[in-house]
């Protein structure tokens, strides 16, 4: 059975409002983003122990611990020891100490800032080509994993839309290629949108095989042409048509980990709380098994 949860400020940044929300519609898995007027990884030892005393008084388990780790960084300007990659490094060793004051053991990492072409041939390897990003990402993912491996905390690296793994093709190569049993996929269907990836099949055949770490789900009206995109209440989205079957497969393949609700919908002159309810009895009648 998978345990369903919600990312805490989908609903609100006032956690104790968030956890409130929670328990009353039913979920107890909570993914923590933003706290407060802060990120995850920024938080002071008292706010820590705050959110740990209303996580225990709620009856919530921790499901994930996600920050923006080296979001936005274009790996050609990015080196291995430099003043933003050392950043990027210190938020997360917070988020790693977070982790295990709230008793879990995944947090989430990015993957820099997407290339759009990283492999070609006839002539593409010459003209368009991003030559060598791939290899550059591996190579500033390496401490990263190191720092996992050496801590046993679980590193999900979220398909993000505007990230060099956008799709779960990438990710599962990009996991093939690192090697490590402390990395896995944080797998965002709707992101993988963005890269012309149908969730069903193409998206689950590459990942059920062991690659997923924790699962993101919410849906979208993707327009790449016009650069535009428009969230909304889910079932009634670009994902709409692989939501059945992949939920379908996920029971039949006993998937029993994390699924969190991305509460980024906003309906019009409501708030994302609204955007939530509007989603939660979608989200509870396909995963709810």
């Amino acid at each position: 059975m998978p345990k369903l949860g919600v990312i805490t400020d989908g609903i609100s940044r006032e956690f104790e409002h968030a956890l409130t929300v929670m328990n009353e519609t039913g979920l107890k898995y909570a993914e923590l983003q933003y706290l407060w007027d802060k990120e995850v990884g920024d938080l002071n030892d008292a706010e820590i122990t705050k959110a740990q005393s209303l996580i225990k008084a709620y009856e919530m388990q921790v499901s994930c611990i996600s920050r923006h780790n080296f979001a936005g960084m274009l790996v050609g300007d990015t080196e291995v020891g430099d003043k933003n990659y050392n950043r990027h490094m210190d938020g997360l060793h917070r988020c790693i100490d977070m982790a295990r004051e709230l008793d879990t053991n995944v947090v989430r990492i990015m993957s820099f800032r997407r290339e759009m072409i990283l492999f070609g041939s006839m002539g593409a390897d010459h003209w368009v080509t991003s030559t060598g990003a791939w290899d550059k990402l591996l190579k500033l993912l390496e401490l990263p994993v190191k720092l996992a491996e050496e801590k046993n905390i679980n590193l999900v690296l979220e398909t993000g839309n505007n990230a060099m793994v956008p799709s779960a093709w990438l990710g599962k190569k990009l996991i093939n290629d690192i090697g490590s049993d402390r990395l896995r996929i944080l797998w965002d269907p709707a992101n993988s949108l963005y890269a012309n990836e149908p969730t069903y099949p193409d998206g689950w055949e590459a990942l059920k095989d062991g690659y997923i770490g924790h699962f993101h789900i919410k849906d979208a009206k993707v327009n790449m042409a016009h650069a535009h995109v428009e969230f909304c209440e889910m079932g009634k989205g670009d994902m709409a048509p692989y939501l059945e079957p992949l939920a379908n497969e996920m029971k039949l393949n006993n998937y029993n980990g994390y699924i969190s609700l991305e509460s980024v919908y906003r309906p019009e002159g409501g708030s994302f709380e609204d955007g939530y309810r509007a989603s939660l009895p979608k989200f509870k009648e396909l995963f709810d098994w």
